[in-house]
């Protein structure tokens, strides 16, 4: 069992939360109550950021010492969006929401991860017709070996998790966002995700 704090009581965190929860795992949801984050991050071994990305960086750089030495598993894109409310720019070109949090918080173990899908698919991806792809981007071995674990709790098979090496790997499944807004106008809102297609073994 693992001690976890979900930063973010929306449908991803809230989502997220109660799967985590039903695995076995001690979950904490941080509401917006002064000093709530702080509390629920000092007493997790993982925290996970849910919060809207456009205001993560300064979320999470306030919380600079309840997050040292934490695994911080940051699901969030950080976007600029349209008049209809879909994400239409990255907020942080050249560069990712996990590259920032990465270097504003030398003492966190950064993971990114479960940002390259809508939110019902990271709890539940064997729902989809097509085995979707979850990406890890960090520098800890480690923390990654632990997030690997929690999705594997989550329902994801090992071979549908892509480690894809640094945090600055971050950029590219940060930069999949971008499809969200053509895919929903296209066919809805309903659950996809990214999946990498691989040949079949001869």
């Amino acid at each position: 069992m693992t001690a976890i704090a979900v930063l973010g009581n929306g449908r991803v965190g809230g989502n997220l939360a109660a799967a985590l929860t039903r695995a076995g795992h001690d979950v904490t949801v941080a509401d917006r109550t002064p000093g709530a984050a702080a509390g629920a991050a000092g007493r997790a071994q993982v925290v996970i950021n849910a919060t809207p990305g456009a205001g993560s960086l300064d979320r999470l750089t306030a919380l600079r010492e309840p997050l040292r030495d934490k695994v911080l598993l940051d699901v969030s894109n950080a976007t600029v969006d349209g008049p209809d409310g879909l994400p239409a720019a990255l907020l942080h070109p050249g560069s990712s929401l996990a590259e920032q949090l990465h270097r504003a918080l030398p003492g966190t173990r950064v993971v990114k991860s479960l940002n390259t899908m809508l939110y019902p698919v990271m709890t539940a991806p064997t729902s989809l017709a097509q085995p979707p792809t979850a990406f890890l981007s960090g520098e800890d071995a480690g923390a990654k070996h632990i997030v690997a674990g929690l999705l594997t709790d989550l329902g994801w098979p090992a071979g549908w998790i892509t480690d894809l090496g640094g945090i600055e790997t971050a950029r590219a499944t940060e930069a999949a966002v971008l499809f969200v807004p053509h895919v929903i106008r296209s066919s809805g809102f309903a659950p996809f995700a990214v999946s990498i297609a691989r040949a079949t073994d001869a």
